[in-house]
């Protein structure tokens, strides 16, 4: 009955702290789920969509999930719509300048693929006018202050430190669906019963 009792608590030990979880190799177009035991202002409960990557070199991402107290209309004096446009932060780097990530290609000239279905950037006045007039935002575009950086092999050595988990992005419109904690958890269920255990572990830990 002891053993039996020492198997079982050791299986629950695992479910809810192995973060050692081999995943994918990172790519562009590919997500890093952080681990839940992180705690940075930036990076807790995030999911990271990688825009560049080169294996032992520089890296660049965006935060999927990390929604601002901005509004696009505040940042932006060319939008004029009043409906308010949630903007998030994408990362640390670069907090002066805007991003978006988007499923409208061609409808947004000079944007650039980096998964199946989805572009980043593109010209400015399309997308203006595109929100302009009224078009759908939810699940089509969604707009970011910063990047997330890595210098040359950082991103490889957090990865082996078991930081990141990298795994294979849903349809492109999947990810500008949900933000915050919700969007985290998501993506950890969207990933396998591997990580289930992740999801036992609030934001605040203090809330368990």
């Amino acid at each position: 009955m002891v053993i039996c009792i020492f198997v079982s608590m050791t299986n629950i030990n695992k479910l809810l702290f192995n973060i050692d979880i081999p995943g994918e190799k990172p790519a562009a177009g590919k997500l890093l789920l952080a681990e839940p035991f992180l705690r940075d202002q930036y990076f807790t409960h995030s999911v990271i969509c990688l825009i560049e990557y080169e294996e032992h070199g520089t890296a660049m991402g965006i935060v999927m999930n990390h929604s601002t107290n901005y509004t696009l209309q505040e940042l932006l004096k060319e939008i004029k719509i009043e409906e308010p446009i949630r903007v998030y932060c994408g990362g640390p780097m670069s907090c002066d300048r805007l991003y978006y990530l988007h499923t409208l290609g061609d409808l947004i000239p000079g944007s650039r693929e980096v998964a199946p279905g989805l572009y980043i950037g593109g010209n400015f006045e399309k997308m203006t006018e595109y929100v302009n007039s009224g078009y759908p935002i939810d699940e089509c575009i969604r707009f970011f202050i910063g990047y997330s950086g890595w210098s040359p092999a950082q991103l490889d050595d957090e990865i082996k430190g078991n930081t990141w988990v990298v795994i294979s992005p849903p349809a492109a419109s999947e990810l500008l669906k949900e933000d915050d904690d919700s969007y985290w958890h998501t993506a950890v269920r969207r990933a396998g019963d591997n990580l289930r255990g992740w999801l036992y572990h609030p934001v605040n830990i203090h809330s368990n």
